[in-house]
């Protein structure tokens, strides 16, 4: 795929949504890390159904902290991997409390180093927090990228690395967000939705489906 193509995939997925931003709900920075921690391997709907009931009761890193592993265990335990992810959520407020003036960092280091955050969670929450131009390369973002040959690549780091590299500036803060929620309701995973997608004409995919 050449640049003059991947340019005008990038302006009609703009034109057709703006200002894009995350399906998670949040209302801070600390709300926003812990959303997409819970998201792993869940859906966003599961987690918004169990945090809607989590945030009005605790938001900050010392409200979650009082209520301990098990108290945070019976608000998500409708979400996937949910024992793991309770540990990490208490483990990760108890440093944000001791390192970092119970703030959530602005500093990719210091955010993957907190339990149950990796490249992609830090990605998400620098971009969507803090406006910086990463881009999480998700299941959805690295379908999408090898599907339209936009980006492919053999692994997530990979699909990152040349999304960063043939992403004009203008379009890089929110080219995440298109991206996953055109593979999320457009390119979808069995049977991609080909008739109806804003790009059809502008993908490489070979086995086009009506």
């Amino acid at each position: 795929m050449n640049q003059a193509k991947r340019i005008q995939i990038l302006t009609r997925l703009r034109d057709n949504d703006p200002k894009p931003t995350t399906e998670l709900v949040f209302t801070s920075p600390f709300e926003l890390l812990i959303s997409v921690l819970l998201s792993a391997q869940a859906t966003d709907v599961s987690v918004n159904k169990a945090t809607a009931k989590l945030y009005p009761v605790a938001n900050t890193p010392e409200s979650i902290l009082a209520l301990g592993v098990d108290g945070i265990k019976s608000y998500i335990k409708t979400i996937g991997l949910f024992n793991a992810k309770a540990e990490n959520v208490i483990k990760t407020c108890r440093i944000l409390v001791e390192r970092h003036g119970s703030q959530v960092p602005e500093d990719r280091a210091a955010l993957e180093a907190l339990p149950g955050v990796g490249r992609k969670t830090a990605n998400v929450v620098l971009n969507t927090a803090f406006g910086w131009p990463t881009i999480a390369v998700d299941t959805h973002i690295f379908r999408v990228c090898n599907r339209t040959r936009f980006a492919p690549g053999k692994n997530v780091e990979q699909v990152e690395e040349k999304l960063l590299k043939v992403v004009p500036a203008e379009f890089k803060v929110d080219c995440h967000h298109w991206l996953i929620l055109h593979g999320r309701y457009t390119c979808v995973a069995r049977k991609p939705r080909c008739g109806s997608c804003l790009i059809e004409d502008l993908c490489e995919f070979k086995e086009k489906a009506e």
